[in-house]
C-alpha cells in the first residue's frame, strides 16, 4: 500500500499545484526583493530572511505564465533543493492536504503550457479536482542552480 505525503498546495492563476511538505522550509508573505543584474528575468532577485540571502524565482515567469500584479494573497514559498534554499512566488499558498502517491498519475506531455519534464505529476482530489506535483530538480536546472549559488551570500 502506497505512503501518504503532505503537500503544500498553491496557486498560479487558476491551477493548483503542489510541493511536498518536507521539501518546504516556510512561506512568507510577499516583501521587498533586491534585484540582481544579468539573471534569467524569472529571476526575480534575493531577499534578507533573518539573516539568510535567499535567491528567488517567479513561478509564472519560469513556467511562461504572464506575470500579475502581486496582491495580498501572493506568497514566497521557501523550498530546499539541493542542500539550497530558493524562494518561489505563488499567487496564493493556502492548502496542506494528505495525498497518497498511489493517486499520483505521471503527467501528460504538457500540462497547462508547463512542460512534462518540470512536473512529477498530477494527482485527482475527489471529483473534479487536479493537483499538478512540480518535480523541484527540474524547476531549477544544473546551470541555473550555477547562477543562483552565485547569488547566495
Amino acid at each position: 500500500m502506497a505512503e501518504d505525503i503532505k503537500v503544500i498546495v498553491f496557486k498560479l492563476g487558476s491551477e493548483e499545484y503542489g510541493i511536498e511538505v518536507e521539501k518546504v522550509q516556510t512561506i512568507e508573505r510577499m516583501m521587498p526583493i533586491t534585484r540582481v543584474p544579468k539573471t534569467y528575468s524569472f529571476i526575480k532577485g534575493v531577499i534578507n530572511l533573518r539573516g539568510v540571502v535567499i535567491p528567488v524565482i517567479d513561478l509564472r515567469g519560469r513556467f511562461g505564465i504572464q506575470e500579475a500584479e502581486h496582491t495580498d494573497q501572493t506568497r514566497i514559498i521557501i523550498v530546499n533543493v539541493n542542500e539550497m534554499e530558493v524562494g518561489f512566488i505563488v499567487d496564493s499558498a493556502n492548502d496542506v492536504i494528505d495525498l497518497n502517491r498511489d493517486s499520483i498519475d505521471t503527467p501528460p506531455d504538457v500540462v497547462g503550457g508547463i512542460k512534462a519534464k518540470y512536473l512529477d505529476g498530477v494527482a485527482k482530489i475527489g471529483e473534479d479536482r487536479l493537483l499538478i506535483m512540480l518535480n523541484l530538480t527540474e524547476v531549477l536546472n544544473k546551470s541555473e542552480i550555477v547562477q543562483l549559488e552565485s547569488l547566495e551570500g
